[in-house]
């Protein structure tokens, strides 16, 4: 009775109030405190352990919705102190995550290596293999979970998982937030997981196509070098120092990281 009391109070104000923002403003507070608009019941809301841990784990990730914050002055206050450490030791674990990666990456390929004894086809064998994985396990996977469980198209729920895994975080489709649907214990938990170590996987493949556009840069910048016609005694020699860097930078690339 209470439930539907409140429903009925609320369509009410709804039909009289005057402003869009309004009447967006109290729909979204009817579905923070997990009240469906479809259905005459509510549900536990978005500040339950799981959803709240997922909330944790936008903030420090940057993503940053916008479909739920905190409304109180303590929480907001609380929410400051929480980004300002928690950003930082997110990106410091983040990059320590995708240093791990990158050296089991690296293993692997010294191994095939000794193996095969082909370093170029092995490296990239390898590497082809990481990014294949890596979209088979943060994105064909969520996507299919997602369409499962949220009702989404294929195509919103790999637009999703973009949006999440680059920080973008639109806010125009979140997981884990109708009150319509009732979601497994383990979807949440598993949502945080995913952001994690898919930011991880991200971050180790961003990183990868830094290194091949800055090794393809020096490429075409030495072959110029090279290229270039000479002018008396100048020209391209071996005492120039943008070459010296150019042959350190290939000599750092060709060490290996060792797992620490």
């Amino acid at each position: 009775m209470q439930i539907s009391a409140f429903q009925d109070g609320m369509f009410f104000l709804l039909s009289h109030v005057n402003s869009t923002d309004a009447a967006t403003e109290v729909v979204q507070d009817a579905s923070k405190v997990g009240l469906s608009l479809k259905g005459n019941y509510t549900s536990d809301g978005f500040w339950k352990f799981t959803s709240s841990a997922v909330f944790a784990a936008t903030v420090v990730t940057t993503i940053g919705y916008g479909n739920i914050s905190p409304s109180s002055t303590a929480g907001q206050i609380f929410c400051v102190f929480f980004a300002l450490f928690g950003i930082p030791l997110n990106m410091v674990v983040l990059n320590r995550v995708g240093k791990y990666m990158l050296a089991l990456e690296r293993n692997i390929s010294d191994f095939l290596e000794g193996k095969t004894g082909r370093r170029k086809c092995t490296r990239f064998f390898v590497h082809l293999v990481s990014y294949l994985s890596g979209a088979v396990l943060f994105f064909v996977v969520p996507m299919i979970v997602f369409q499962e469980h949220e009702g989404w198209t294929f195509s919103q729920a790999i637009y999703y998982c973009f949006i999440t895994l680059s920080t973008i975080g639109f806010g125009d489709f979140v997981a884990d937030s109708n009150p319509d649907k009732v979601y497994p214990e383990w979807y949440s938990v598993l949502m945080a997981c995913w952001i994690f170590f898919g930011l991880a996987w991200l971050s180790l493949l961003i990183n990868h196509s830094i290194d091949i556009l800055e090794r393809l840069s020096a490429h075409l910048k030495q072959r110029w070098t090279r290229g270039k016609p000479q002018e008396g005694s100048g020209g391209a020699k071996d005492g120039d120092p943008e070459t010296q860097e150019t042959q350190l930078e290939e000599e750092d690339e060709m060490k290996k990281t060792p797992i620490t």
